[in-house]
């Protein structure tokens, strides 16, 4: 089973979860004031990924 992105309602708003195949949440957004605007949020994070670089952060 591939990745999802769950979207529910809290709240104060709407998030989303990035789920893994096995059901395990891997990501967790922001709360959003619209759905609108949280599936906006899962495009960047599909456009965006791929390419993100992994830091290492340094106390």
């Amino acid at each position: 089973m591939a990745a999802k992105f769950l979207v529910k309602e809290v709240k104060t708003g709407v998030r989303f979860n990035l789920v893994a195949g096995n059901g395990e949440v891997i990501g967790v957004s922001e709360v959003y004031t619209t759905e609108s605007a949280c599936k906006n949020g899962i495009e960047s994070v599909k456009k965006n990924a791929p390419e993100a670089e992994v830091v290492k952060k340094e106390d």
